[in-house]
Protein backbone atom coordinates (compact mmCIF):
# COMPACT_ATOMS: atom_id res chain seq x y z
CA UNK A 1 0.00 0.00 0.00
CA UNK A 2 1.58 3.67 -0.97
CA UNK A 3 1.43 6.31 1.31
CA UNK A 4 -0.51 9.43 0.51
CA UNK A 5 1.68 12.48 -0.05
CA UNK A 6 2.04 14.53 2.69
CA UNK A 7 1.67 18.71 2.18
CA UNK A 8 2.92 20.80 4.66
CA UNK A 9 -0.13 23.41 3.76
CA UNK A 10 -3.63 23.44 3.54
CA UNK A 11 -4.94 26.38 2.44
CA UNK A 12 -8.07 28.62 1.11
CA UNK A 13 -8.90 27.43 -2.02
CA UNK A 14 -9.57 31.16 -3.28
CA UNK A 15 -6.18 31.88 -2.47
CA UNK A 16 -4.63 29.08 -5.02
CA UNK A 17 -7.03 30.84 -7.64
CA UNK A 18 -9.70 28.66 -7.84
CA UNK A 19 -13.33 30.91 -8.41
CA UNK A 20 -15.14 29.71 -5.51
CA UNK A 21 -15.52 33.14 -3.61
CA UNK A 22 -19.45 34.44 -2.60
CA UNK A 23 -19.37 36.19 -6.04
CA UNK A 24 -17.84 33.24 -8.14
CA UNK A 25 -14.24 35.05 -8.10
CA UNK A 26 -11.08 34.08 -6.69
CA UNK A 27 -8.18 35.71 -4.35
CA UNK A 28 -5.35 34.50 -5.90
CA UNK A 29 -2.60 34.65 -3.98
CA UNK A 30 1.00 34.45 -5.96
CA UNK A 31 2.51 32.59 -3.31
CA UNK A 32 -0.03 30.61 -2.52
CA UNK A 33 -0.51 29.86 -6.22
CA UNK A 34 3.29 28.86 -6.18
CA UNK A 35 2.93 26.16 -3.11
CA UNK A 36 -0.26 24.20 -5.17
CA UNK A 37 1.93 23.99 -8.53
CA UNK A 38 4.96 22.87 -6.15
CA UNK A 39 2.90 19.97 -4.47
CA UNK A 40 3.58 21.86 -1.22
CA UNK A 41 -0.19 22.77 -0.36
CA UNK A 42 -3.45 21.27 -0.93
CA UNK A 43 -6.38 23.43 -1.52
CA UNK A 44 -10.03 23.37 0.00
CA UNK A 45 -13.16 25.58 0.05
CA UNK A 46 -15.26 24.79 3.27
CA UNK A 47 -18.17 26.98 1.77
CA UNK A 48 -18.29 24.46 -1.36
CA UNK A 49 -17.57 21.28 0.63
CA UNK A 50 -20.96 22.79 2.71
CA UNK A 51 -22.75 22.56 -0.69
CA UNK A 52 -22.82 26.46 -0.95
CA UNK A 53 -23.57 27.61 -4.45
CA UNK A 54 -21.20 29.81 -6.35
CA UNK A 55 -22.03 32.81 -7.04
CA UNK A 56 -23.95 33.21 -3.82
CA UNK A 57 -24.93 35.84 -1.18
CA UNK A 58 -21.85 36.81 0.70
CA UNK A 59 -21.90 35.72 4.71
CA UNK A 60 -20.96 37.08 8.26
CA UNK A 61 -20.64 35.38 11.45
CA UNK A 62 -23.19 37.07 13.79
CA UNK A 63 -24.10 36.10 17.33
CA UNK A 64 -22.65 33.04 16.44
CA UNK A 65 -24.32 32.09 14.16
CA UNK A 66 -23.04 32.56 10.07
CA UNK A 67 -26.06 34.33 8.19
CA UNK A 68 -26.40 35.37 4.50
CA UNK A 69 -27.03 39.06 3.92
CA UNK A 70 -30.68 38.65 3.11
CA UNK A 71 -30.86 37.03 6.74
CA UNK A 72 -30.53 33.44 6.25
CA UNK A 73 -28.85 31.47 8.60
CA UNK A 74 -26.32 29.45 7.30
CA UNK A 75 -24.51 28.05 9.94
CA UNK A 76 -25.04 24.29 9.42
CA UNK A 77 -23.92 24.62 5.99
CA UNK A 78 -20.55 26.23 7.11
CA UNK A 79 -19.95 23.91 10.21
CA UNK A 80 -20.85 20.66 7.48
CA UNK A 81 -18.24 22.38 5.12
CA UNK A 82 -15.55 23.04 7.45
CA UNK A 83 -15.64 19.93 9.32
CA UNK A 84 -15.09 18.17 5.61
CA UNK A 85 -12.30 20.78 4.47
CA UNK A 86 -10.82 19.64 7.86
CA UNK A 87 -10.72 16.26 7.12
CA UNK A 88 -9.11 16.97 3.80
CA UNK A 89 -6.00 18.80 5.83
CA UNK A 90 -5.99 15.58 8.34
CA UNK A 91 -6.09 13.23 5.05
CA UNK A 92 -3.04 14.81 3.35
CA UNK A 93 -1.30 15.15 6.94
CA UNK A 94 -1.48 19.31 6.80
CA UNK A 95 0.72 20.87 9.64
CA UNK A 96 -0.20 24.26 8.65
CA UNK A 97 -3.17 26.44 6.54
CA UNK A 98 -2.94 29.58 4.56
CA UNK A 99 -6.54 31.04 4.63
CA UNK A 100 -8.43 33.63 3.74
CA UNK A 101 -8.34 36.95 5.93
CA UNK A 102 -11.54 38.12 7.10
CA UNK A 103 -13.82 35.32 5.71
CA UNK A 104 -16.66 34.15 8.24
CA UNK A 105 -15.24 30.56 7.10
CA UNK A 106 -11.45 31.37 7.13
CA UNK A 107 -10.88 34.77 9.02
CA UNK A 108 -8.25 34.31 11.81
CA UNK A 109 -8.19 36.78 14.52
CA UNK A 110 -10.22 38.92 12.27
CA UNK A 111 -13.94 38.59 10.99
CA UNK A 112 -16.72 40.98 9.71
CA UNK A 113 -18.98 41.62 12.47
CA UNK A 114 -22.39 40.39 10.74
CA UNK A 115 -23.57 44.05 9.39
CA UNK A 116 -22.63 43.79 6.37
CA UNK A 117 -21.02 47.22 6.91
CA UNK A 118 -17.14 45.91 6.38
CA UNK A 119 -16.50 46.32 10.27
CA UNK A 120 -13.86 44.47 11.12
CA UNK A 121 -14.08 42.65 14.97
CA UNK A 122 -11.81 39.73 16.65
CA UNK A 123 -13.32 36.63 16.43
CA UNK A 124 -12.88 33.09 14.31
CA UNK A 125 -13.97 31.95 10.82
CA UNK A 126 -15.66 28.32 11.57
CA UNK A 127 -12.86 26.30 9.37
CA UNK A 128 -9.60 28.24 11.21
CA UNK A 129 -10.99 27.58 14.77
CA UNK A 130 -11.10 23.86 13.89
CA UNK A 131 -7.80 23.97 12.24
CA UNK A 132 -6.92 26.00 15.35
CA UNK A 133 -8.06 22.93 17.78
CA UNK A 134 -6.75 20.22 15.75
CA UNK A 135 -3.35 21.77 16.24
CA UNK A 136 -2.66 23.63 12.75
CA UNK A 137 -0.52 26.83 12.67
CA UNK A 138 -2.74 29.25 11.17
CA UNK A 139 -1.93 32.00 8.30
CA UNK A 140 -3.48 34.28 6.01
CA UNK A 141 -2.52 35.73 2.76
CA UNK A 142 -1.62 39.05 5.03
CA UNK A 143 0.83 36.76 7.32
CA UNK A 144 1.83 34.68 5.12
CA UNK A 145 4.45 31.98 6.55
CA UNK A 146 8.23 32.21 5.55
CA UNK A 147 8.31 30.47 2.61
CA UNK A 148 11.29 29.17 1.00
Amino acid sequence: MTQAKRFPYVVSACLAGLACRYDGGSNACHAVVALVRAGLAVPACPETLGELPVPREPCEQRDGRVVSRDGIDRTEAFLRGSRKALGVAIAHGCRAAILKSRSPSCGCGRIYDGTFSRTLISGMGTWARLLQEAGLELYTEENLPPLE
